[in-house]
């Protein structure tokens, strides 16, 4: 494809979209507008990330969920590496870990490398988890052979990195691949990037891989002036953060709401607000299983439940393991459920006892949360 020499970068995002549309270059889902794009040959262009150094010797790998890139999180998953996945918008944290069950075949590791897999083969990360990401493989809809990279336009793959940043679970030498059709390595004005953006070191097509040696830097971290009162409303990992920064003397001033001559006023809520908040970006129900007004503050995640379990099996289950939590998040359509404790000490004695835990013929998952 020619260079594009757009006057924003929605306006390359459009050209680029409308280019592969318009020439049966996409692939389903369809159409491609809005997307990053999953392009016919994607898998196969996956398949070359074998040859890198950097996905060979890596032991954690995070890749977006992105249709395109599901060729990558097959080959992470069939090589044992541990595959971390975001999760949809962030609305329930920042990783959600893809653990095959044993003996998992082809098949199975195929399905667990889809979008419906990552939801029903994983388990949630909390930000207290030791997670140290070797690579990083990030969707695109334009990148230049510079490195310079432009998105589908709602920020969370820059987002998700500044994040894995303040968390240290990566650091400015941590690679950055992308996998992209042709057609989508185009000219990008250095005006349209700003500070905040992630660069790539890596972009692979159908038919060349491309080492940008980009020598511009990538994030080193949250910058919370861009950071909206809306953004922290709809990110409770988001809020976390915030406090866990503040608490260290950074300056987490938010973004200048437009019309306002003021900073966005602080919405750092207590554990119990967060933790509602969470219960309903998720379509979750808070169901108290004491009488008393608690405020949990440590949770535990429980995976892979039955299609057809009720959350009372699930509170049976509980009560005759002496785990009973002081609220449940119930998310049945998403197989799991939340347990909120009292403290870590309540969550980590209530983990252990769950561990080997089955709900009909399904082995539960468990894990500790933040």
């Amino acid at each position: 494809m020619e260079a594009l020499e757009g006057v924003s970068k929605q306006g390359i995002r459009e050209r680029i979209w409308d280019y592969m549309e318009s020439r049966d270059l996409a692939d389903f889902p369809r159409p491609v507008h809005n997307r990053i794009p999953n392009f016919k040959g994607s898998y196969l262009a996956c398949q070359s990330i074998k040859d890198l150094d950097v996905f060979a010797g890596t032991q954690e790998v995070k890749v977006d969920p992105d249709k395109p890139l599901e060729g990558v999180r097959l080959l992470a998953l069939q090589s044992k590496k541990t595959l971390l996945v975001p999760t949809p918008r962030l609305r329930t944290g920042l990783f959600n870990k893809i653990t095959p069950p044993p003996g998992a075949t082809k098949d199975i590791l195929r399905k667990c490398a889809t979008s419906q897999g990552v939801r029903n083969f994983s388990v949630p990360m909390g930000l207290d988890s030791s997670v140290l990401v070797d690579l990083v493989v990030v969707g695109s809809v334009a990148v230049s052979e510079k490195g310079w990279r432009i998105g589908k336009g709602e920020g969370y793959a820059d987002l998700e990195y500044a994040m894995m940043v303040s968390m240290g679970a990566v650091h400015k030498g941590t690679p950055v691949v992308t996998i992209v059709h042709d057609c989508q390595v185009v000219d990008i004005p250095e005006a349209l990037l700003e500070d905040h953006d992630l660069t790539v070191d890596y972009i692979i097509t159908p038919t060349r891989v491309i080492a940008t040696d980009c020598a511009r830097p990538k994030p080193t971290g949250i910058i919370w002036s861009k950071v909206s009162c809306e953004m922290l409303t709809k990110i409770p990992v988001l809020r976390i953060l915030r406090e866990q920064e503040k608490r260290a003397g950074k300056d987490v001033a938010l973004q200048v709401e437009p019309g306002s001559q003021h900073p966005a006023p602080s919405t750092m809520r207590r554990p119990r607000d967060i933790l509602q908040s969470q219960a309903a970006s998720l379509g979750g129900s808070h169901s108290p299983l004491h009488g008393v007004d608690t405020q949990p503050a440590a949770t535990v995640y429980v995976g892979n439940l039955p299609s057809n379990a009720r959350v009372r099996e699930l509170k049976r289950a509980l009560q005759e393991l002496g785990a009973v939590p002081l609220r449940l998040t119930w998310q049945g359509p998403q197989h799991r459920a939340i347990l909120h404790y009292a403290d870590s000490a309540a969550a980590q004695q209530a983990a252990s006892r769950l561990q080997g835990l089955h709900l009909g013929a399904n082995s539960l998952r468990v894990a500790l949360g933040q």
